[in-house]
């Protein structure tokens, strides 16, 4: 196995370059979870993992509750299946709340100010049914509970880490919130370690090749429980090791062959922020072009598995304009960079628009 094998392999892992999949809570199901604080960008994270499918089939999903949006693992926001999020919160949520505890000080969220917090969030939901983020602030307010400095961020995620709230019906194509137990009632559970192996199988399965460092970083678990949970599955795995890497593989991949893509992936797609170690797709000399230094990771333009440049849109009433930007000379692919941008066009519902440009 070479570089250019890592690539391929994980274009088919990631479900880009071939799925077996045609429903959104089956992709998100295969991924494990995937990172979705850019709402919309996420939206075509499973859908260009879906081919035929469209904003509002992904919209649709979520109002159905299908697809769970939550803080999960490192913890930011995630897609999450619904038979997924009781154990998921199980397995990560004692070290979050953990480790806001220093910043609940600072801001003097107290034991009994999150306890008055959720109970609010609680008699709100079971009265009204699913309510926007603006609306539940606006209970926080009329109880006299301070919002501001980012307070009511922290709330709702301590009321996410606590198994109270998740992401509801969509209300006026707007998120909404609900009540776990009663939008999400079936559970299903595992003892700690069982959820850290299955855990480390959807990872393995989805993003391989890929490190256990590479897992330590997606998961938020400590070096110990990675290791545990790679012990407990490895039977299943091969190990092939590339100069000081040891990269794990499912003992049923293949190689395959390679052919000319390419892709319009979203900012924080899994492709990109599930490792640690991004070189295989974005050599070091282009990664700040990608990803700034604070932590912001741009829309990236995928060519044959590589990230080749970075891309934005401009949404218009009938057009998507996309302009893209090039690390270096545009390739001379532009046959399947326009079918690519079409294909994110037909998931808007819109003709799209190419503009060219060079990088910086």
């Amino acid at each position: 196995m070479n570089a250019t094998d890592i690539v391929n392999i994980r274009l088919a892992n990631h479900q880009l370059a071939v799925t077996k999949f045609k429903k959104a809570k089956d992709i998100v199901s295969w991924m494990g979870v995937m990172q979705s604080q850019d709402y919309n960008m996420a939206k075509w994270a499973i859908g260009i993992r879906l081919p035929g499918a469209t904003e509002k089939t992904i919209e649709a999903a979520i109002h159905k509750g299908e697809i769970i949006r939550t803080h999960l693992l490192r913890p930011t926001w995630h897609f999450v299946s619904p038979d997924d999020i009781h154990w998921m919160l199980d397995l990560s949520a004692p070290k979050l709340k953990a480790s806001l505890k220093a910043r609940h000080k600072e801001l003097e969220l107290t034991e009994a100010v999150r306890k008055k917090s959720n109970t609010l969030f609680e008699n709100a939901l079971t009265k009204n049914g699913h309510l926007t983020r603006d609306e539940l602030v606006t209970v926080l307010k009329n109880a006299k509970i301070a919002v501001d400095n980012n307070r009511s961020s922290h709330l709702f995620l301590w009321a996410e880490l606590e198994g109270i709230i998740c992401s509801g019906s969509l209300k006026e194509q707007q998120p909404t919130y609900a009540l776990l137990n009663e939008w999400v009632p079936k559970k299903k559970t595992y003892h700690r370690k069982e959820a850290i192996a299955e855990l480390a199988h959807r990872y393995f399965n989805s993003h391989a090749p890929a490190t256990l460092k590479d897992f330590i970083w997606w998961s938020g678990l400590n070096i110990t429980e990675a290791r545990e949970g790679m012990e407990a599955i490895k039977d299943q795995f091969v190990a092939e090791k590339i100069q000081s890497h040891t990269w794990w593989l499912p003992d049923s991949f293949i190689i395959p062959p390679k052919k000319q893509s390419v892709y319009f992936i979203p900012a924080y797609d899994e492709y990109i922020i599930g490792y640690t170690d991004r070189s295989p797709i974005i050599p070091v000399t282009n990664q700040k072009k990608a990803i700034s230094n604070n932590g912001l990771f741009r829309p990236v333009i995928l060519i044959n598995g590589k990230a080749m440049g970075v891309w934005k849109r401009t949404i218009k009433k009938d057009t998507i304009i996309i302009e893209t930007q090039y690390f270096e000379t545009p390739p001379k692919s532009k046959k399947v960079i326009e079918q690519a941008a079409t294909a994110y066009g037909h998931f808007m519902g819109r003709k799209t628009e190419i503009v060219r440009g060079i990088a910086e």
